[in-house]
């Protein structure tokens, strides 16, 4: 179990840090020309930049706190954030009639809820 959720951890961390630098270093226009972007054009530049230093921290939150022994409650905190993004995620690209991007949010939404759930659980860092 321990394994299965750090696998779950790391892919997650993978996935926000592909997104967090898009959003954060990538200029908004180019954003919205890719598929799957096309929502940036209806969010401000700040805002869309703000998501992206939200994935960054939750790179950090995933994995760090367990690895420098500080807090390591914050992992499943940040995968409770997580969950909640992806519900914002969700309910935009499904307005925007995009259901593929809709399963695939759910997909990272089920990855944070078995972190969250293994994490507080039974694989706490606490215990």
């Amino acid at each position: 179990m321990n394994l299965a959720l750090w696998i779950a951890a790391g892919l997650l961390a993978a996935v926000a840090l592909t997104g967090g630098i898009s959003k954060t270093f990538v200029p908004k226009e180019k954003l919205a020309a890719v598929h799957g972007g096309g929502w940036t054009e209806d969010a401000g530049v700040g805002f869309v930049k703000t998501l992206g230093l939200f994935e960054l921290l939750a790179v950090l939150g995933l994995i760090l706190p367990v690895v420098v022994d500080i807090a390591p409650v914050l992992v499943p905190v940040t995968a409770v954030c997580w969950v909640l993004l992806m519900v914002g995620a969700m309910v935009t690209h499904g307005r925007r009639g995009e259901s593929k991007f809709v399963a695939l949010n759910l997909t990272y939404l089920a990855l944070a809820a078995f972190i969250a759930w293994g994490r507080f659980g039974p694989e706490s860092f606490t215990g």
